[in-house]
């Protein structure tokens, strides 16, 4: 998977997928955005996987965000094409994942590593992490979501201030702003996300989802999605669905008795 720069283990109940490319800051490039979207894929189909942390490998960084070396190099539909619009169908994917995510963040999470990490539904980060949205210094913007899920999450207001002062939040502060659940000493956060989850998986897992697609909702991502969803869920566990299908496969009318 991208040479194993996207790792995927499984520990029971628990899948943790972990950005394996420490040498580069966990710098993420278009194969590991394919990877990430390959793990996004198997994990919403695993119907074992109750609970997935997300995190980055060493103790430096959990994401700083794309490659510039390797979209630099795009001409400008490319860059459209290959870049931006393919890293907001993973990073929505992510977002979209059925299982509840928690993000572990063991170090700094700047640009789409911020991005990244706001896709997840509970943030741990480790005391020495921080946070920034630094496109505009190097004349871009933030590409996936830095100014659309994150004013949802701490509003426009501190957007703003990440996206044109460009500044470096502490893990204090991002706690502070709402942008992260918890502060814990970096030797502690694997622990800490393990407790976590584990408590999370002994939670009944159908609830657990259906809770996490409501609050989604209600946040304005996949509305019409989520109510759909839920509606024809509803209607598979009514005497009348039954009757449907079975007076499809016998070829004769219908006996709805609307319950």
């Amino acid at each position: 998977m991208a040479e194993q720069l996207v790792q995927l283990q499984h520990d029971g109940d628990i899948a943790t997928v972990t950005l394996a490319r420490s040498a580069k800051l966990n710098s993420l490039t278009p194969a590991m955005l394919d990877a990430l979207e390959q793990c996004a894929r198997e994990l919403d189909a695993d119907t074992q996987v109750r609970i997935v942390i997300l995190t980055g490998a060493g103790d430096k960084a959990f994401c700083v965000g794309a490659d510039i070396n390797e979209w630099a190099a795009l001409q400008p539909l490319d860059m459209w094409r290959r870049w931006v619009r393919r890293g907001h169908q993973v990073f929505d994917q992510w977002a979209r994942l059925r299982q509840p995510v928690i993000v572990a963040i063991n170090g700094h999470a700047f640009g789409g590593g911020l991005e990244l990490a706001i896709t997840g539904d509970i943030r741990i980060a480790a005391e020495p992490a921080q946070f920034a949205l630094p496109e505009a210094s190097i004349a871009t913007c933030p590409g996936w979501s830095g100014t659309q899920r994150l004013v949802q999450l701490v509003g426009a207001s501190r957007a703003k201030y990440l996206a044109l002062s460009g500044r470096r939040l502490s893990a204090a502060d991002a706690l502070a702003a709402g942008l992260v659940h918890e502060v814990v000493a970096a030797a502690s956060l694997r622990e800490r996300s393990l407790e976590l989850a584990r408590d999370m998986a002994t939670k009944a897992p159908v609830a657990l989802q259906l809770s996490k697609q409501l609050i989604n909702a209600a946040a304005g991502e996949d509305q019409a999605a989520t109510l759909e969803a839920m509606a024809g869920a509803l209607a598979a566990t009514t005497h009348d669905a039954a009757e449907g299908i079975a007076s499809f496969r016998e070829k004769r009318p219908p006996r709805y008795l609307g319950r």
